[in-house]
């Protein structure tokens, strides 16, 4: 072999950069601090793994943000249609669910990985586990903790593909920010996203609602408007219609030190056919059987309209319209975001800035960066792990486009 190339992080973006070098005249070496490899794609997969997603390539690409531009780079060389394919050329087929949403047929994370796992190895890349990357030399070879004690390792070229900082049992611990900022490269502070957020609840909200869905509701935050369902927990809430918003709700809270969501618990009722029912004669009814009566409001909704209406704005006669303004847009105050260390993914990493077009940090020659260390985010859907899949691409791609530069200047 002409040339070594360290590849630090087991997950799809390193293992996919793995893949695009093995074959050709370079020795592959993989290392990651755990005792198996993909243990958060693993997780991801446990109640079905949704590898990407069938809408338009334009569309798809618009679920990046700020960073669309850059990542669009990445899908037009590794389309979502792309990935599919790779994954039957593992022997997994899939499908499109009816969301729009593709997964594989079994469902399941595994059998991908494992036939993943195994063509690597036949194709000559070398597994190191256990090896937790710890920073450089001073002669700039790369320093890992191992069972055996400290080793020291140097390459022609480093890809670091080292995850964000959430499931930190998992190896996404976002240790490496500490040695990149020390060495110089320029790194957004990591952020949750993907998260749940915290929610003020009364001890009796708490106590019987713990755990509870939230189902056919549309929540509205700023220009964000999508129905689905969530679920209350202990702290707050969580679920996929949060994690949907969660970035734009992060990021008032961050600037405003709060942000009020507010839900439609009726979507297919309007404010007129609710006040038309709700004026009807309670009788001997209580609030609570009148309205799961006249207009569906029942458990878990209910107790939302008693966490957050006025006492008043159930028992005056005069205030129906101000109870069903409620019903169609119930605001819910969020205090802030729950721990990175539980969010689905994470904001923030290595900017763009300081990499060229090669996934090359400037500062850093012959070092690479792919996946979600770097600075962008995602909503779930596919969209995380299309990007990991292919932005491993592309710095393996970048890799072999130095390596070559390099032996056309011997």
């Amino acid at each position: 072999m002409n040339y070594s190339v360290a590849i630090i992080g087991g997950g799809p973006a390193g293992l996919m950069a793995a893949e695009v070098l093995s074959g050709h005249d370079v020795k592959v070496n993989v290392y990651d601090s755990m005792p198996s490899l993909g243990r958060k794609f693993l997780m991801a997969g446990k109640s079905g793994l949704n590898l990407t997603h069938s809408e338009s390539l334009e569309q798809f690409v618009s679920r990046y943000g700020k960073r669309s531009k850059e990542i669009e780079k990445w899908l037009k060389d590794f389309t979502p249609d792309d990935l599919r394919e790779w994954a039957l050329g593992l022997g997994v087929e899939t499908f499109v669910g009816t969301s729009g949403r593709v997964f594989p047929k079994e469902m399941k994370a595994s059998p991908l990985l494992r036939a993943w796992l195994k063509r690597l190895s036949d194709s000559g890349v070398t597994f190191h586990l256990r090896h937790k990357w710890i920073g450089w030399n001073k002669d700039k070879s790369l320093k890992f903790e191992t069972p055996d004690g400290d080793k020291s390792i140097k390459a022609d070229a480093v890809i670091l593909a080292l995850g964000g900082g959430s499931w930190a049992r998992l190896g996404s611990d976002g240790a490496w920010v500490n040695w990149l900022s020390q060495a110089g490269v320029n790194v957004e502070a990591l952020k949750p996203s993907n998260c749940g957020f915290d929610v003020a609840w009364s001890p009796h909200f708490r106590e019987k609602f713990n755990g509870h869905p939230i189902k056919s509701v549309v929540l509205s935050f700023e220009l964000f408007r999508q129905q689905g369902e969530f679920i209350v927990t202990e702290e707050g809430v969580e679920g996929s219609l949060i994690y949907a918003a969660s970035a734009l709700i992060r990021d008032a809270i961050e600037t405003k030190g709060n942000a009020i969501v507010s839900l439609d618990m009726a979507p297919d009722r309007s404010h007129e056919w609710l006040v038309d029912k709700l004026s009807k004669p309670r009788g001997s009814r209580s609030v609570s059987s009148h309205l799961e009566k006249t207009v569906g409001i029942k458990g878990v909704k209910m107790g939302l309209l008693y966490e957050f209406v006025p006492k008043e704005d159930f028992t005056s006669a005069a205030s129906v319209e101000r109870l069903a303004s409620f019903i169609k847009q119930l605001p819910i105050p969020l205090i802030k975001a729950r721990p990175l260390d539980e969010a689905i993914s994470t904001a923030g990493g290595v900017m763009f800035e300081s990499l060229d077009e090669n996934l090359m940090i400037r500062d850093l020659p012959g070092v690479f960066c792919a996946g979600e260390m770097l600075d962008w985010e995602a909503p779930t859907g596919g969209y995380l792990l299309t990007a990991c899949f292919a932005s491993g691409r592309a710095a393996g791609k970048g890799v072999m486009n130095r390596l070559r530069d390099n032996k056309a200047n011997v």
